[in-house]
C-alpha cells in the first residue's frame, strides 16, 4: 500500500514545485525514527515540515480511487502549506511511512537529508520574515558534501547564462542502454549541463563506473546507475519506481537501448528476430508505458509542465536495409509507436519524438571485433566484394554525402532542439549526414 504513496506523492511533489521548466528534486527515506523525531517536534513547537496523512478508509477503495484521492489530498494541503508560510516546504513527512527531502538539486536535496535534525529545528515560523525566502534557505542549508563541494567561481556564477546548458539544468533524465555507444555518449553531455541522469542499463557494472567517473569529473552529484532489463515489465516498474525514489520524476527519457543482428531472412532463426523485435520495439513500449505515468502526475499541478520521451531509432527506421530485416522492421514499428504515443501523451504535454542517426562506426555496435556490425557484415557477406573490416567500413562512408559516420555529438545536439522546441512531436529526425533524406 505504501508504495502507491511514494510513487504518486513524489512526482507531485515536483509538479507543485514548477518554475516553469522544472521542480525540485526530491529523495524519499523510509525512516521510522526519524518520522517519529519530526511528528513529536511537530506537536510540541510550530515548525514547518508539510505533514502528510493517509487517506481515511484507504483499504476499502479501488488502487485508481485511492491514487485520485492522493492526488488531491496532497495538492491541496501544498497550496494550504504555500498560502500559510510563502515559502514551499524543503521537508515533507509521510505518516507512518517515511520523508521526503526537496532542493534544486540532487545534491542540495542530499543536504537536506544529511542535515535533517537541525535544518527541522531551524525552520520555525515567524510571524513577518524580515529576509526574502531565498536567503532564509541559504542560511538553513549547510554546505554540500565534502565529496562535491570545490566548485569553482565559475561554475557557481555560469547560471544565469542563455545558453542550451539551461534547458536541461536540473531536470531528471533517464538514458537507457546508457553504460555505452550512443548512450554514453548522451549521458556524458548531459551531465556537461548539469542535468540529473540516470544511466539505465543491464550493464549495471558499467552503469556504475561511468556515473562514478562522472560524478568525479563534475565535483557535483549528476550521474546514478540503475539496472534495468528492458524487455522485462517487472525489471522497468521497478527501475520506475527506484528513479521516483531517489529523485522524484522524470523530465525526459531517453529509450536508447537497442540491438542489432543482421542476417538473411532465409536464414534468420525465431529467436534471434525475437530477441531484437522485444528490446528495440517492446522496450520501446514498456519504458514508455510507466514513464509516462509519472510525468502525467508531474503535470497534473500546473498544466504546463512539458516533458520528453524521445526514442534512438535509427536510418534503418526510414529505409528498409538488406539482410537486416529484423532490425529495420522493429525500428520502422517503432515510428508508429511514436507516432501514435505523441496523439496521445500531449494531453499530459508529454512530447514523443524520434531521432534517426546514421551508422555511429566508433561505437561498439559497429567497431566490437568480435560481435560488431563490420564484423557481421564481413561474414554474412552483406558487402559484395568485402574482405576486410576495412573494406566494410569503406564502403559505408562511401554512402554518406558528408564521408563519415555520425557522432554522439550529431545525436546530443538533435536531443536538445527536441527538448527546447515546445511546438514539436510525433517527428521521426534523421541525423544521417545526408545518407538519408525525408521526402
Amino acid at each position: 500500500m505504501k508504495n502507491i504513496y511514494i510513487e504518486t506523492i513524489a512526482p507531485l511533489l515536483r509538479g507543485l514545485t514548477f518554475d516553469g521548466e522544472k521542480g525540485n528534486i526530491s529523495i524519499f527515506e523510509d525512516d521510522s525514527r526519524k518520522v517519529g523525531f519530526a511528528f513529536n517536534k511537530i506537536r510540541s513547537e510550530e515548525i514547518l515540515p508539510l505533514y502528510l496523512k493517509g487517506v481515511e478508509n484507504q483499504n476499502l477503495l479501488k488502487k485508481e480511487q485511492l491514487g485520485e484521492k492522493i492526488i488531491s489530498y496532497t495538492i491541496n494541503k501544498f497550496k494550504d502549506y504555500i498560502k500559510k508560510y510563502k515559502q514551499k516546504p524543503k521537508i515533507v513527512i509521510l505518516e507512518n511511512i517515511g520523508i521526503f527531502y526537496l532542493g534544486e538539486s540532487y545534491d542540495d536535496a542530499i543536504n537536506v537529508k544529511d542535515n535533517f535534525e537541525d535544518i527541522l529545528k531551524s525552520i520555525r515560523v515567524k510571524s513577518e520574515p524580515s529576509e526574502p525566502q531565498d536567503c532564509i534557505e541559504k542560511k538553513n542549508s549547510k554546505v554540500i558534501t565534502d565529496k562535491y563541494r570545490n566548485r569553482s567561481l565559475e561554475e557557481c556564477c555560469n547560471d544565469g547564462k542563455s545558453n542550451r546548458n539551461n534547458i536541461v539544468k536540473n531536470k531528471i533524465a533517464v538514458v537507457t542502454g546508457g553504460a555505452q555507444g550512443f548512450g554514453e555518449s548522451i549521458v556524458r553531455e548531459l551531465t556537461k549541463s548539469e542535468c540529473l541522469v540516470f544511466i539505465a542499463d543491464i550493464n549495471v557494472k558499467g552503469a556504475n563506473q561511468l556515473a562514478e567517473k562522472l560524478n568525479i569529473k563534475h565535483k557535483r552529484t549528476t550521474a546514478l546507475p540503475i539496472k534495468v532489463d528492458v524487455t522485462d515489465e517487472d525489471s522497468v516498474k521497478k527501475m520506475i519506481y527506484e528513479i521516483v525514489k531517489k529523485a522524484g520524476g522524470i523530465d525526459i527519457f531517453i529509450s536508447n537501448a537497442g540491438v542489432l543482428k543482421a542476417g538473411s531472412v532465409k536464414k534468420m532463426d525465431f529467436a534471434t528476430f525475437n530477441f531484437v523485435t522485444n528490446v528495440n520495439y517492446v522496450g520501446y513500449f514498456l519504458c514508455t508505458k510507466h514513464a509516462s505515468k509519472v510525468m502525467a502526475l508531474q503535470n497534473i499541478p500546473s498544466k504546463k509542465y512539458f516533458t520528453d520521451i524521445i526514442q534512438i531509432n535509427s536510418k534503418s527506421g526510414l529505409k528498409g536495409s538488406n539482410k537486416n530485416s529484423a532490425y529495420a522492421g522493429s525500428k520502422f514499428g517503432s515510428l508508429g509507436l511514436t507516432q501514435s504515443f505523441a496523439l496521445e501523451l500531449i494531453d499530459d504535454n508529454i512530447k514523443v519524438n524520434s531521432i534517426c542517426p546514421g551508422n555511429f562506426f566508433e561505437g561498439p555496435l559497429w567497431s566490437d571485433p568480435d560481435k560488431g556490425l563490420f564484423v557481421q557484415y564481413l561474414r554474412t557477406g552483406k558487402v559484395p566484394g568485402a574482405k576486410t573490416i576495412e573494406d566494410v567500413k569503406s564502403f559505408y562512408e562511401t554512402k554518406v554525402p558528408m564521408k563519415r559516420g555520425c557522432t554522439g555529438e550529431d545525436v546530443v545536439k538533435a536531443i536538445y532542439y527536441l527538448i527546447d522546441q515546445k511546438y514539436e512531436t510525433g517527428q521521426a529526425i534523421p541525423v544521417t549526414g545526408g545518407q538519408v533524406m525525408l521526402k
